[in-house]
């Protein structure tokens, strides 16, 4: 999740450890080239990689950016700036005002519209109403799901499940079934609530035994408990189950964010089968099935956005115009034949709808629904409520500190509502 950084080396370095993919592929080899030249200080070498890796990952922020400050170490400012201007028109800034290494476009007879631009694109977007708030600002809320008239929320910090509406009350805590930070949640057809969960390092109660576990829960509201626990196997490395699907009343299907692997679950048999292995795709966020229950849709947070056919598991990414920007998103939902996706990944935070092609292989259309909205601190999941849409606004994520630790005087969860339209 991505953070407006000071400094354009850090920048660099931090889109590149944040890309790190599981295996090598075209994309990472040109990125080591980068880091490799930029070390070296050969920056006619850089840009020669740095434009290999925009072509292995064409629209991709990340990669645009390393590519504009090679084009500035090497003193094409002109080049470096029409790379930011086409920036700017699929939706990100990158504050480059801030950071003195890019204080020579400055100088430019294109400066002042490339400014305006930015302005634009930091006005506020989308009118939206808050409709609940929860009064614990170190909450870090993540998942989020309806039951009733009644919505769920999860928490980061602390795993606990608060029931926020007309009954208020907490549902259940990692004391109480051995689950973690609490991620995507969703009601499955079984009438329970199930839950992604992963002890990450923003998990209040991480130790050694419980670091890089993740599983799916199922909290059962007439038993009041949780009925089902099912743990992935720990491996060498962290996992984390970010979120999750129901394909039928059997299936869940929910990705896994540390490596890029898709794992089916079956709820008759009780275990896990990983049928997208890691590589193919490398930061798996949110995930929703298309209307006939054939294909999955993937939000890859540095990859963009791809299908994945439930037959064979093949894996297809979504076209766009070079103006949508499909990078950066977090929750990702279906409302007919609309995408609607939270992009934390980007600056500024924004929710988009994209409209897919009847084949549903491109999107033909894009609309900014919120963006840098008061409220906004890295918006995060949400739900589909008729024709609205609920979200975390705030959760805080961008807060924690190296160690672990967050400010003082944070304000509490925010969901906002939006109305949608087909």
């Amino acid at each position: 999740m991505l953070q407006t950084l000071r400094n354009s080396t850090l920048v660099l370095f931090s889109l590149l450890v944040l890309a790190s993919p599981a295996n090598a592929d075209e994309y990472s080899d040109a990125r080591a080239e980068v880091i490799a030249a930029y070390q070296a200080e050969d920056f006619d070498a850089m840009q020669v990689a740095a434009e290999k890796a925009v072509a292995a990952r064409p629209g991709y922020h990340g990669a645009l950016f390393n590519l504009a400050f090679a084009r500035v170490l090497g003193e094409d400012f002109e080049g470096a700036l029409a790379i930011f201007n086409d920036l700017v028109a699929s939706g990100v800034d990158y504050a480059i005002v801030e950071m003195e290494e890019f204080a020579p476009l400055q100088e430019l007879d294109g400066w002042a519209d490339y400014q305006a631009s930015v302005q634009e694109l930091l006005e506020p977007v989308g009118e939206a109403t808050i409709a609940y708030q929860f009064p614990a600002g170190d909450y870090i809320p993540e998942g989020i799901a309806l039951f009733g008239n009644d919505l769920l929320l999860g928490s980061i910090r602390y795993g606990n499940i608060e029931r926020i509406g007309t009954e208020p009350a907490t549902l259940v805590t990692p004391e109480d079934s051995g689950h973690w930070s609490v991620f995507g949640m969703r009601i499955g057809p079984d009438g329970g609530l199930w839950y992604a969960s992963a002890a990450v390092p923003e998990f209040g109660n991480l130790n050694e035994v419980n670091a890089g576990l993740t599983g799916l829960f199922r909290y059962d509201f007439h038993e009041k408990k949780t009925t089902v626990r099912a743990v992935l196997p720990k491996g060498d490395a962290a996992m984390v189950l970010g979120d999750l699907v129901f394909a039928d009343d059997d299936t869940i299907y929910a990705t896994e964010s540390l490596t890029g692997a898709l794992y089916q679950y079956s709820l008759s048999k009780n275990e896990f089968a990983q049928v997208v292995a890691p590589g193919q795709l490398r930061s798996m966020q949110g995930l929703v099935l298309d209307e006939r229950g054939e294909h999955l849709y993937v939000a890859d947070y540095v990859g963009g956005l791809f299908r994945i056919a439930l037959d064979d598991y093949t894996v297809e990414r979504i076209g766009a115009d070079t103006t949508v920007n499909l990078f950066g998103i977090d929750g990702l939902y279906r409302y007919g034949d609309q995408l609607i996706a939270i992009q934390n990944g980007i600056q500024p935070n924004r929710v988009a709808a994209f409209t897919l092609a009847e084949d549903g292989l491109s999107v033909t259309s894009a609309k900014v629904l919120a963006r840098n909205l008061p409220e906004f601190d890295e918006p995060t999941l949400g739900v589909i409520a008729g024709d609205a849409f609920l979200f975390v606004a705030n959760s805080h994520w961008n807060r924690f500190d190296r160690a672990g630790n967050l400010p003082e005087g944070l304000e509490g969860p925010i969901i906002l509502r939006l109305a949608l339209e087909h």
